[in-house]
């Protein structure tokens, strides 16, 4: 899983309460466990005429959103069904952040486990991002983990807070393969030991 330490990038208003994950990515694309390819059908009804054609109207076909890295959400961002394909959607169109008031906890937690970093913020907080974001001039904003920093286009910093296990995952890079590779040492002592033990396990 790739770092999160550092991110500026464009960020885009994705202004609408209660997205859910089906909107996200709808279910026809929940056929391919690959990760990568997916970018192309994130918010693919809300992107995309039946005939293929984009929905100008629709921020991401817009620019310079059409480059964004982050993404300024509305309340309960990426409620509905489970399904971890939304934040491989999200990652493989290169959106490494997201910022909300809230977000449902299944989604919450996949995004850390796929190398996003969903930041929760005050309404106040989320209202002049919003804001920042919609500004076709300059919609950048820097994320800074390591200060747990958000850096308004306008010089401003707003902070945030994050459990500090999940942060020093993003940190490293870490998912739950990575988390358990640590503990390569301790696995490999443990089945040298059983196979001596318990040989026919290994037989």
């Amino acid at each position: 899983m790739e770092q999160f330490i550092r991110l500026r990038g464009i960020a885009a208003a994705i202004d609408a309460i209660n997205v859910d994950t089906d909107q996200i990515i709808p279910k026809l694309h929940l056929r391919t466990i690959e990760r990568t390819g997916l970018g192309k059908v994130l918010f693919d009804e809300l992107r995309f005429e039946p005939d293929g054609s984009e929905k100008p109207e629709f921020v991401l076909n817009q620019k310079p959103w059409r480059d964004a890295q982050i993404l300024v959400a509305g309340d309960n961002f990426g409620c509905g069904s489970s399904r971890e394909h939304a934040p491989w959607a999200l990652l493989d169109f290169g959106i490494r952040c997201i910022i909300s008031t809230s977000f449902a906890d299944i989604f919450y937690n996949n995004c850390f486990k796929n190398g996003i970093l969903p930041i929760t913020v005050a309404k106040e907080a989320l209202d002049a991002l919003m804001m920042d974001a919609k500004d076709p001039e300059n919609p950048v904003l820097g994320i800074d983990l390591e200060t747990q920093e958000i850096q308004r286009p306008n010089g401003a910093t707003l902070r945030f807070t994050i459990d500090a296990f999940r942060r020093d995952c993003l940190l490293k890079g870490l998912d739950d393969i990575g988390l358990t590779m640590q503990k390569m040492d301790r696995i490999e002592a443990f089945e040298a030991a059983q196979r001596k033990e318990q040989p026919w396990l290994y037989r």
